[in-house]
Protein backbone atom coordinates (compact mmCIF):
# COMPACT_ATOMS: atom_id res chain seq x y z
CA UNK A 1 0.00 0.00 0.00
CA UNK A 2 1.60 3.17 -0.99
CA UNK A 3 1.10 6.64 0.57
CA UNK A 4 -1.15 8.35 -2.20
CA UNK A 5 -3.51 5.34 -3.49
CA UNK A 6 -6.42 3.00 -3.03
CA UNK A 7 -9.25 2.74 -1.13
CA UNK A 8 -9.05 -0.13 1.86
CA UNK A 9 -12.85 -1.38 0.45
CA UNK A 10 -13.05 -4.46 1.36
CA UNK A 11 -13.00 -6.49 4.41
CA UNK A 12 -14.55 -3.61 6.39
CA UNK A 13 -12.61 -0.56 4.80
CA UNK A 14 -13.76 2.99 5.73
CA UNK A 15 -15.60 3.44 2.38
CA UNK A 16 -17.64 0.14 3.08
CA UNK A 17 -18.80 0.56 7.02
CA UNK A 18 -17.30 3.96 8.18
CA UNK A 19 -15.03 4.34 11.02
CA UNK A 20 -17.19 2.97 14.41
CA UNK A 21 -15.45 3.45 18.26
CA UNK A 22 -14.11 0.01 19.28
CA UNK A 23 -16.31 -1.41 22.37
CA UNK A 24 -13.49 -2.01 24.84
CA UNK A 25 -11.25 1.16 25.63
CA UNK A 26 -10.85 4.12 23.15
CA UNK A 27 -7.81 5.97 25.16
CA UNK A 28 -4.67 6.97 23.10
CA UNK A 29 -2.07 8.94 24.96
CA UNK A 30 -2.16 12.37 23.26
CA UNK A 31 0.69 13.01 20.49
CA UNK A 32 3.90 14.80 22.06
CA UNK A 33 6.49 17.32 20.85
CA UNK A 34 9.00 14.43 20.18
CA UNK A 35 6.37 12.77 18.42
CA UNK A 36 4.75 9.29 18.76
CA UNK A 37 2.28 8.33 21.71
CA UNK A 38 4.33 8.39 24.74
CA UNK A 39 4.11 10.17 28.09
CA UNK A 40 6.48 12.37 29.83
CA UNK A 41 10.12 11.34 30.77
CA UNK A 42 11.80 12.46 34.24
CA UNK A 43 9.99 9.19 35.87
CA UNK A 44 11.85 7.03 37.83
CA UNK A 45 11.96 3.63 36.06
CA UNK A 46 10.24 0.92 36.70
CA UNK A 47 10.54 -0.77 39.41
CA UNK A 48 12.94 -3.68 38.74
CA UNK A 49 11.57 -7.44 39.21
CA UNK A 50 13.48 -8.78 42.79
CA UNK A 51 16.81 -9.01 42.63
CA UNK A 52 18.13 -12.59 42.61
CA UNK A 53 21.33 -11.70 44.29
CA UNK A 54 19.73 -12.41 48.05
CA UNK A 55 18.58 -16.05 47.46
CA UNK A 56 22.06 -17.06 45.36
CA UNK A 57 23.91 -15.84 48.48
CA UNK A 58 21.04 -17.97 50.44
CA UNK A 59 21.77 -21.04 48.40
CA UNK A 60 25.48 -21.14 47.84
CA UNK A 61 25.91 -20.28 51.97
CA UNK A 62 23.21 -22.79 52.25
CA UNK A 63 25.52 -25.42 50.16
CA UNK A 64 28.91 -24.64 51.57
CA UNK A 65 27.28 -25.32 54.89
CA UNK A 66 26.12 -28.90 53.62
CA UNK A 67 29.30 -29.21 52.49
CA UNK A 68 30.57 -29.16 56.16
CA UNK A 69 28.94 -32.62 56.66
CA UNK A 70 31.65 -34.15 53.95
CA UNK A 71 34.22 -35.74 55.80
CA UNK A 72 38.26 -36.56 54.38
CA UNK A 73 38.90 -36.78 50.70
CA UNK A 74 35.40 -36.08 50.13
CA UNK A 75 35.50 -32.27 51.41
CA UNK A 76 37.74 -31.52 48.39
CA UNK A 77 37.16 -27.90 46.88
CA UNK A 78 36.66 -29.11 43.16
CA UNK A 79 33.96 -31.28 44.63
CA UNK A 80 31.91 -28.98 47.26
CA UNK A 81 32.18 -26.45 43.87
CA UNK A 82 30.40 -28.70 41.62
CA UNK A 83 27.86 -29.00 44.30
CA UNK A 84 27.45 -25.65 44.73
CA UNK A 85 27.10 -25.12 40.64
CA UNK A 86 25.10 -28.22 40.10
CA UNK A 87 22.43 -26.70 42.90
CA UNK A 88 22.59 -22.97 41.28
CA UNK A 89 21.79 -24.08 37.92
CA UNK A 90 19.01 -26.49 39.14
CA UNK A 91 17.73 -23.72 41.02
CA UNK A 92 17.67 -21.46 37.95
CA UNK A 93 16.01 -23.55 35.27
CA UNK A 94 13.12 -23.82 37.90
CA UNK A 95 12.97 -20.43 37.84
CA UNK A 96 13.40 -20.44 41.21
CA UNK A 97 15.41 -17.05 41.41
CA UNK A 98 12.53 -15.10 39.89
CA UNK A 99 9.90 -14.94 42.18
CA UNK A 100 6.64 -13.62 41.70
CA UNK A 101 5.23 -10.40 43.39
CA UNK A 102 4.08 -11.39 46.38
CA UNK A 103 6.95 -14.93 46.96
CA UNK A 104 5.98 -17.55 49.51
CA UNK A 105 8.55 -20.01 50.38
CA UNK A 106 6.63 -22.57 51.35
CA UNK A 107 5.11 -22.73 47.58
CA UNK A 108 8.52 -23.28 46.32
CA UNK A 109 9.27 -25.47 49.13
CA UNK A 110 9.30 -29.21 47.18
CA UNK A 111 11.11 -27.22 44.46
CA UNK A 112 13.98 -26.65 46.64
CA UNK A 113 14.33 -29.86 48.41
CA UNK A 114 13.59 -31.91 45.09
CA UNK A 115 16.68 -30.00 43.33
CA UNK A 116 18.97 -30.00 46.58
CA UNK A 117 18.34 -34.24 46.63
CA UNK A 118 19.09 -34.38 42.88
CA UNK A 119 22.35 -32.59 43.09
CA UNK A 120 24.01 -34.50 46.68
CA UNK A 121 22.78 -37.47 44.51
CA UNK A 122 24.76 -36.40 41.71
CA UNK A 123 27.52 -35.94 43.78
CA UNK A 124 27.46 -39.14 45.45
CA UNK A 125 27.49 -40.51 42.06
CA UNK A 126 30.71 -38.77 40.96
CA UNK A 127 32.01 -39.36 43.73
CA UNK A 128 31.02 -43.41 43.39
CA UNK A 129 32.34 -43.38 40.11
CA UNK A 130 35.56 -41.51 40.07
CA UNK A 131 37.12 -42.95 43.62
CA UNK A 132 35.07 -46.06 44.83
CA UNK A 133 37.18 -45.88 48.05
CA UNK A 134 36.00 -42.84 49.04
CA UNK A 135 31.74 -43.44 48.16
CA UNK A 136 29.42 -41.53 49.98
CA UNK A 137 27.60 -43.35 52.74
CA UNK A 138 24.06 -43.30 53.12
CA UNK A 139 24.25 -40.95 56.52
CA UNK A 140 26.50 -38.63 54.97
CA UNK A 141 24.26 -38.38 52.21
CA UNK A 142 21.30 -37.64 54.36
CA UNK A 143 23.05 -35.49 56.54
CA UNK A 144 24.69 -32.96 54.23
CA UNK A 145 21.17 -32.85 52.65
CA UNK A 146 19.27 -32.50 55.67
CA UNK A 147 21.46 -29.37 56.58
CA UNK A 148 21.56 -27.52 53.37
CA UNK A 149 17.85 -27.93 53.26
CA UNK A 150 17.32 -26.49 56.50
CA UNK A 151 20.00 -23.65 55.88
CA UNK A 152 18.14 -23.04 52.41
CA UNK A 153 14.64 -23.08 54.14
CA UNK A 154 15.48 -20.52 56.76
CA UNK A 155 17.54 -18.28 54.40
CA UNK A 156 15.13 -17.90 51.60
CA UNK A 157 11.97 -18.04 54.08
CA UNK A 158 13.81 -14.73 55.53
CA UNK A 159 14.30 -12.97 52.28
CA UNK A 160 10.99 -13.57 50.85
CA UNK A 161 9.33 -12.18 54.78
CA UNK A 162 11.19 -9.35 54.18
CA UNK A 163 9.78 -8.41 50.66
CA UNK A 164 6.51 -8.81 51.79
CA UNK A 165 7.07 -6.58 54.62
CA UNK A 166 8.28 -3.89 52.05
CA UNK A 167 5.08 -4.51 49.70
CA UNK A 168 2.93 -3.94 52.57
CA UNK A 169 4.71 -1.01 53.46
CA UNK A 170 4.58 0.37 50.06
CA UNK A 171 2.27 -1.04 47.27
CA UNK A 172 2.31 -0.45 43.73
CA UNK A 173 -0.22 1.99 42.68
CA UNK A 174 -2.06 0.82 39.79
CA UNK A 175 -4.21 1.66 36.80
CA UNK A 176 -7.15 -0.71 36.12
CA UNK A 177 -8.08 -1.20 31.84
CA UNK A 178 -10.85 -2.78 30.19
CA UNK A 179 -14.29 -3.04 29.95
CA UNK A 180 -16.27 -1.54 32.63
CA UNK A 181 -17.81 -4.53 34.46
CA UNK A 182 -14.52 -6.67 34.36
CA UNK A 183 -12.54 -3.35 35.53
CA UNK A 184 -14.58 -2.79 38.33
CA UNK A 185 -14.79 -5.95 39.79
CA UNK A 186 -10.53 -6.56 39.51
CA UNK A 187 -10.54 -3.07 41.09
CA UNK A 188 -12.48 -3.98 44.11
CA UNK A 189 -10.82 -7.31 44.65
CA UNK A 190 -7.34 -5.60 44.24
CA UNK A 191 -8.70 -3.16 47.35
CA UNK A 192 -10.08 -6.01 49.41
CA UNK A 193 -6.86 -7.51 49.23
CA UNK A 194 -4.27 -5.11 49.85
CA UNK A 195 -1.63 -7.95 50.90
CA UNK A 196 -1.16 -8.14 47.25
CA UNK A 197 0.84 -5.74 46.93
CA UNK A 198 -1.69 -3.40 43.98
CA UNK A 199 -3.34 -0.43 45.32
CA UNK A 200 -6.13 0.25 41.79
CA UNK A 201 -6.03 4.20 42.15
CA UNK A 202 -7.83 4.67 38.76
CA UNK A 203 -10.12 3.19 36.02
CA UNK A 204 -9.18 3.06 32.20
CA UNK A 205 -12.83 1.90 31.12
CA UNK A 206 -15.59 2.68 27.97
CA UNK A 207 -18.25 3.72 30.92
CA UNK A 208 -17.51 6.92 32.69
CA UNK A 209 -19.85 5.79 35.59
CA UNK A 210 -19.46 3.57 38.43
CA UNK A 211 -15.57 3.49 39.01
CA UNK A 212 -16.20 1.47 42.31
CA UNK A 213 -15.06 4.20 44.28
CA UNK A 214 -11.92 5.11 41.71
CA UNK A 215 -11.77 7.62 39.09
CA UNK A 216 -12.76 6.60 35.92
CA UNK A 217 -10.02 7.88 32.77
CA UNK A 218 -11.39 8.53 29.57
CA UNK A 219 -8.87 10.74 27.80
CA UNK A 220 -5.13 10.33 27.39
CA UNK A 221 -4.62 13.48 29.27
CA UNK A 222 -6.46 12.59 32.76
CA UNK A 223 -4.34 9.13 32.43
CA UNK A 224 -1.47 11.61 32.10
CA UNK A 225 -2.27 13.14 35.07
CA UNK A 226 -3.40 9.87 37.27
CA UNK A 227 0.07 8.81 36.02
CA UNK A 228 2.35 11.37 37.88
CA UNK A 229 -0.21 12.74 40.52
CA UNK A 230 -0.39 8.94 42.05
CA UNK A 231 2.83 7.73 41.08
CA UNK A 232 1.19 4.69 39.17
CA UNK A 233 3.68 1.84 38.71
CA UNK A 234 1.56 -1.01 37.97
CA UNK A 235 -1.25 -1.62 34.91
CA UNK A 236 -4.01 -4.05 34.88
CA UNK A 237 -4.86 -5.23 31.66
CA UNK A 238 -8.12 -7.07 32.95
CA UNK A 239 -9.37 -8.56 29.73
CA UNK A 240 -6.81 -10.13 26.71
CA UNK A 241 -8.22 -7.76 24.30
CA UNK A 242 -6.92 -4.73 25.65
CA UNK A 243 -3.19 -5.97 24.41
CA UNK A 244 -5.04 -5.47 20.70
CA UNK A 245 -6.74 -2.61 21.78
CA UNK A 246 -4.74 -0.74 23.32
CA UNK A 247 -1.00 -1.20 22.36
CA UNK A 248 0.12 2.58 22.00
CA UNK A 249 -1.62 3.11 25.49
CA UNK A 250 -0.06 0.25 27.04
CA UNK A 251 3.31 0.50 25.83
CA UNK A 252 3.48 4.16 26.42
CA UNK A 253 2.61 3.30 30.06
CA UNK A 254 5.31 0.81 30.10
CA UNK A 255 8.36 3.09 28.80
CA UNK A 256 7.41 5.53 31.41
CA UNK A 257 7.97 3.16 33.92
CA UNK A 258 4.90 0.85 34.69
CA UNK A 259 5.10 -2.79 34.95
CA UNK A 260 2.11 -4.22 32.77
CA UNK A 261 -0.11 -7.37 33.87
CA UNK A 262 -2.50 -9.14 32.11
CA UNK A 263 -5.62 -10.29 34.04
CA UNK A 264 -8.18 -12.78 32.36
CA UNK A 265 -10.94 -12.35 34.76
CA UNK A 266 -13.24 -14.68 33.13
CA UNK A 267 -11.13 -17.91 32.42
CA UNK A 268 -9.75 -20.08 34.88
CA UNK A 269 -6.27 -19.72 34.80
CA UNK A 270 -2.98 -19.04 32.27
CA UNK A 271 -0.88 -21.56 32.23
CA UNK A 272 2.56 -21.27 34.35
CA UNK A 273 0.66 -18.17 35.31
CA UNK A 274 1.23 -15.73 39.01
CA UNK A 275 -1.19 -14.87 41.60
CA UNK A 276 -2.41 -11.42 42.34
CA UNK A 277 -5.66 -11.09 44.80
CA UNK A 278 -6.71 -14.45 43.75
CA UNK A 279 -6.26 -13.78 40.08
CA UNK A 280 -4.40 -15.39 37.46
CA UNK A 281 -2.13 -13.07 35.66
CA UNK A 282 1.21 -12.77 33.84
CA UNK A 283 3.41 -10.05 32.90
CA UNK A 284 3.91 -8.62 29.70
CA UNK A 285 7.18 -7.43 28.08
CA UNK A 286 5.44 -4.35 26.17
CA UNK A 287 9.05 -3.13 25.29
CA UNK A 288 10.96 -5.85 24.55
CA UNK A 289 14.97 -6.33 23.23
CA UNK A 290 13.50 -8.85 20.34
CA UNK A 291 16.58 -11.14 19.69
CA UNK A 292 18.11 -11.02 15.91
CA UNK A 293 16.88 -7.20 16.10
CA UNK A 294 21.16 -6.34 15.62
CA UNK A 295 20.84 -9.07 12.50
CA UNK A 296 17.86 -7.13 11.24
CA UNK A 297 19.41 -4.18 10.99
CA UNK A 298 22.63 -5.15 9.57
CA UNK A 299 20.34 -6.85 6.80
CA UNK A 300 18.76 -3.38 6.20
CA UNK A 301 22.24 -1.28 6.09
CA UNK A 302 23.75 -3.86 3.80
CA UNK A 303 21.05 -4.31 1.56
CA UNK A 304 19.69 -0.98 1.07
CA UNK A 305 23.12 0.76 0.83
CA UNK A 306 24.19 -1.97 -2.45
CA UNK A 307 20.29 -1.31 -3.63
CA UNK A 308 21.17 2.78 -3.51
CA UNK A 309 24.32 2.52 -5.30
CA UNK A 310 22.99 -0.01 -7.69
CA UNK A 311 19.49 1.98 -8.77
CA UNK A 312 21.18 5.90 -8.34
CA UNK A 313 21.53 6.01 -12.20
CA UNK A 314 17.93 4.81 -12.26
CA UNK A 315 16.80 7.07 -9.79
CA UNK A 316 18.19 10.13 -10.93
CA UNK A 317 16.53 8.79 -14.19
CA UNK A 318 12.71 8.80 -13.02
CA UNK A 319 13.86 12.23 -11.15
CA UNK A 320 14.54 13.89 -14.32
CA UNK A 321 11.61 12.84 -16.76
CA UNK A 322 9.10 13.33 -13.49
CA UNK A 323 10.41 16.92 -13.61
CA UNK A 324 10.08 17.27 -17.44
CA UNK A 325 6.42 15.69 -17.74
CA UNK A 326 5.65 16.81 -13.76
CA UNK A 327 6.97 20.19 -12.67
CA UNK A 328 8.87 21.10 -10.07
CA UNK A 329 8.84 18.65 -6.85
CA UNK A 330 9.71 15.13 -7.89
CA UNK A 331 9.78 13.94 -4.50
CA UNK A 332 6.64 13.12 -2.24
CA UNK A 333 7.64 13.39 1.52
CA UNK A 334 4.40 12.09 4.19
CA UNK A 335 4.42 12.11 7.85
CA UNK A 336 3.72 8.11 8.82
CA UNK A 337 3.48 6.40 11.93
CA UNK A 338 6.04 3.79 13.01
CA UNK A 339 7.48 1.87 15.28
CA UNK A 340 6.00 2.38 18.72
CA UNK A 341 3.68 5.01 16.99
CA UNK A 342 6.13 7.36 16.64
CA UNK A 343 6.08 9.36 13.32
CA UNK A 344 8.29 9.75 10.60
CA UNK A 345 8.94 11.25 7.24
CA UNK A 346 8.89 8.72 4.35
CA UNK A 347 9.82 9.34 0.61
CA UNK A 348 8.88 8.19 -2.66
CA UNK A 349 8.24 9.95 -5.86
CA UNK A 350 5.44 12.54 -6.38
CA UNK A 351 3.06 10.22 -8.72
CA UNK A 352 0.02 12.37 -7.92
CA UNK A 353 -0.98 16.46 -6.91
CA UNK A 354 -2.78 16.86 -3.79
CA UNK A 355 -5.43 19.49 -3.69
CA UNK A 356 -3.95 20.77 -0.30
CA UNK A 357 -2.31 19.54 2.70
CA UNK A 358 -5.40 18.28 4.30
CA UNK A 359 -6.23 16.07 0.97
CA UNK A 360 -2.63 14.51 1.73
CA UNK A 361 -3.39 14.13 5.13
CA UNK A 362 -7.19 12.47 4.70
CA UNK A 363 -7.79 11.01 1.52
CA UNK A 364 -7.21 7.99 -0.05
CA UNK A 365 -6.28 8.13 -3.46
CA UNK A 366 -7.48 5.75 -6.31
CA UNK A 367 -4.43 4.29 -7.93
CA UNK A 368 -5.38 4.50 -11.34
CA UNK A 369 -6.53 8.06 -11.27
CA UNK A 370 -6.89 9.52 -15.04
CA UNK A 371 -4.84 12.76 -14.12
CA UNK A 372 -1.79 10.95 -13.51
CA UNK A 373 0.41 11.15 -17.02
CA UNK A 374 2.01 7.80 -18.48
CA UNK A 375 5.15 7.48 -16.47
CA UNK A 376 3.50 8.72 -13.25
CA UNK A 377 1.13 5.26 -13.79
CA UNK A 378 4.39 3.75 -14.82
CA UNK A 379 5.97 3.98 -12.01
CA UNK A 380 2.97 2.82 -10.09
CA UNK A 381 2.76 -0.55 -11.64
CA UNK A 382 5.82 -0.94 -10.88
CA UNK A 383 6.49 -0.01 -7.71
CA UNK A 384 9.55 2.31 -8.14
CA UNK A 385 8.27 5.29 -6.82
CA UNK A 386 8.98 3.45 -3.83
CA UNK A 387 12.63 3.19 -4.38
CA UNK A 388 13.05 6.83 -2.65
CA UNK A 389 12.01 4.35 0.76
CA UNK A 390 15.41 3.01 0.65
CA UNK A 391 16.43 6.21 2.05
CA UNK A 392 14.69 5.87 4.97
CA UNK A 393 15.56 2.08 5.50
CA UNK A 394 18.93 3.36 5.66
CA UNK A 395 18.13 6.33 7.64
CA UNK A 396 17.07 3.67 10.49
CA UNK A 397 12.96 4.91 10.08
CA UNK A 398 12.04 2.09 8.36
CA UNK A 399 13.09 -1.57 7.54
CA UNK A 400 13.26 -3.38 4.40
CA UNK A 401 10.26 -6.12 5.90
CA UNK A 402 8.01 -5.26 8.44
CA UNK A 403 3.93 -3.48 8.34
CA UNK A 404 3.60 -0.97 5.95
CA UNK A 405 3.47 2.52 7.70
CA UNK A 406 -0.02 4.76 7.30
CA UNK A 407 -0.83 8.31 8.19
CA UNK A 408 -1.90 9.69 11.78
CA UNK A 409 -5.09 10.20 10.26
CA UNK A 410 -5.91 6.75 9.48
CA UNK A 411 -4.28 5.04 11.87
CA UNK A 412 -6.34 6.81 14.79
CA UNK A 413 -9.45 5.20 12.57
CA UNK A 414 -8.16 2.43 12.00
CA UNK A 415 -6.87 1.54 15.61
CA UNK A 416 -10.18 1.95 17.06
CA UNK A 417 -12.18 0.08 13.96
CA UNK A 418 -10.07 -2.92 13.52
CA UNK A 419 -8.68 -5.01 16.70
CA UNK A 420 -5.26 -5.84 16.32
CA UNK A 421 -4.21 -2.88 14.33
CA UNK A 422 -2.12 -0.67 16.78
CA UNK A 423 -0.58 -3.56 17.89
CA UNK A 424 0.96 -3.66 14.18
CA UNK A 425 3.19 -0.67 15.76
CA UNK A 426 4.96 -3.13 17.43
CA UNK A 427 7.72 -3.35 14.80
CA UNK A 428 9.35 -1.11 12.83
CA UNK A 429 7.73 -0.03 9.36
CA UNK A 430 8.98 -2.07 6.44
CA UNK A 431 8.61 -1.12 2.61
CA UNK A 432 7.73 -4.76 2.24
CA UNK A 433 5.77 -7.37 4.52
CA UNK A 434 3.90 -10.69 4.99
CA UNK A 435 0.64 -9.08 3.78
CA UNK A 436 2.10 -7.82 0.76
CA UNK A 437 3.39 -10.64 -0.75
CA UNK A 438 -0.15 -12.63 -0.01
CA UNK A 439 -1.76 -10.16 -2.35
CA UNK A 440 -2.75 -7.30 0.20
CA UNK A 441 -1.57 -4.33 -1.95
CA UNK A 442 -3.92 -1.80 -2.99
CA UNK A 443 -7.67 -2.08 -2.58
CA UNK A 444 -7.31 -4.72 -0.18
CA UNK A 445 -8.89 -5.72 3.44
CA UNK A 446 -7.62 -3.72 5.95
CA UNK A 447 -8.57 -6.34 8.84
CA UNK A 448 -6.25 -8.99 6.79
CA UNK A 449 -3.26 -7.36 6.85
CA UNK A 450 -3.59 -6.74 10.30
CA UNK A 451 -3.77 -10.18 11.08
CA UNK A 452 -0.33 -10.93 8.28
CA UNK A 453 1.37 -8.31 9.84
CA UNK A 454 0.50 -9.44 13.68
CA UNK A 455 1.81 -13.10 12.49
CA UNK A 456 4.79 -11.97 11.35
CA UNK A 457 5.80 -9.77 14.19
CA UNK A 458 4.47 -13.02 16.88
CA UNK A 459 6.48 -15.37 14.50
CA UNK A 460 9.40 -13.07 13.54
CA UNK A 461 12.92 -14.66 12.04
CA UNK A 462 15.78 -13.01 10.28
CA UNK A 463 15.28 -16.43 7.89
CA UNK A 464 11.63 -15.01 7.43
CA UNK A 465 12.69 -11.43 6.60
CA UNK A 466 15.32 -12.76 3.42
CA UNK A 467 11.94 -15.07 2.69
CA UNK A 468 9.76 -12.50 2.40
CA UNK A 469 12.06 -10.10 -0.08
CA UNK A 470 13.34 -12.70 -2.16
CA UNK A 471 9.67 -13.31 -2.39
CA UNK A 472 9.11 -9.51 -2.82
CA UNK A 473 11.47 -9.52 -6.23
CA UNK A 474 9.86 -12.30 -7.44
CA UNK A 475 6.71 -10.46 -7.78
CA UNK A 476 8.23 -7.14 -9.26
CA UNK A 477 8.66 -9.56 -12.32
CA UNK A 478 4.76 -9.28 -13.24
CA UNK A 479 3.82 -6.13 -11.51
CA UNK A 480 0.45 -5.48 -10.33
CA UNK A 481 0.51 -2.32 -8.96
CA UNK A 482 0.65 -0.97 -5.35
Amino acid sequence: MTAESTVPSPGGGPREHGFSTASAVSVIPRRGAAGGFRFPAGRRPAPRPASPLPLLAVDSSAALLGALALTGPQRHPVLVGVLLLGVVVLNTRASLYRPGSVPAFLDELPAVCGRIAMGWLALAAVVGAYAPADAMSARTLVLGCAVQVAASAAGRATVHWRRRRALLRRPHSALVIGPAGNARRVAAAFLRHPACGVRPVGLVTDHPDGGAGLPVLTTGEEVQRALIQNGVRAVLAVHPSVRAEQGPLLRALAESGCTVWEIDAESPSYESAERLAGFSCRRLAMVPDRPGSLGKRMLDVVVSGTLLLMVSPLLLLCAVVLRLTGGRGVVFKQERIGLDGRPFTLLKFRTHRPVDEMESATRWSVADEQRMNWFCRLLRRTSLDELLQLWNVLWGDMSLVGPRPERPYFVGKFSQTYPGYAARHRMQAGITGLAQIHGLRGDTSIEDRCRFDNAYIDNWSLWQDICILLRTAATLVRPTGS
